[in-house]
């Protein structure tokens, strides 16, 4: 499988993955895929409804919340998280290449460790995800400190 970052024992990041590779992802153990790309993106070998009734053939649970880093709300953030609770564990999630999802996973890591806006941006750069190149820095910042616990 292509490059993948582990988070916690919980969630686990990475690119796209083919068919093939789904099945990869059964095989380690995975219980729930989610799916952060919109139908019709560049680079899909499979829609989204596809991708999900490949992942529920596998007998794996399938989330698709669709994001898009120029139209990020914190509802679909919020949405995320709600839902990640309920899911199966251990989770694989994913965008194109990763980036979407490692920083909405990041943004809910923050939150739950308490940490603020600024900590999880650097949290994000130690674990090889930018916000700023991605467009999204300030979002996340006041999105972890409008949210997090530590206030």
């Amino acid at each position: 499988m292509k490059q993948t970052t582990k988070f916690s024992d919980q969630i686990t990041v990475g690119a796209q993955p083919t068919e093939v590779e789904l099945q990869g992802i059964q095989s380690q153990g995975f219980k729930t895929v989610v799916n952060f790309r919109h139908d019709g993106e560049d680079q899909q070998p499979l829609s989204p409804a596809s991708e999900g009734e490949q992942v529920e053939k596998l007998g794996l649970a399938y989330l698709h919340v669709p994001v898009s880093m120029k139209k990020l709300t914190p509802e679909l953030v919020d949405q995320f998280r709600r839902e990640f609770r309920n899911v199966s564990k251990p989770v694989f999630a994913h965008c194109k290449l990763g980036t979407r999802a490692g920083l909405i996973v990041i943004m809910d890591m923050a939150i739950e460790q308490g940490l603020s806006g600024r900590q999880a941006v650097q949290k994000a750069i130690e674990m090889g995800f930018n916000p700023e190149k991605a467009g999204i820095e300030q979002f996340l910042i006041d999105y972890v400190d409008s949210r997090s616990q530590s206030k």
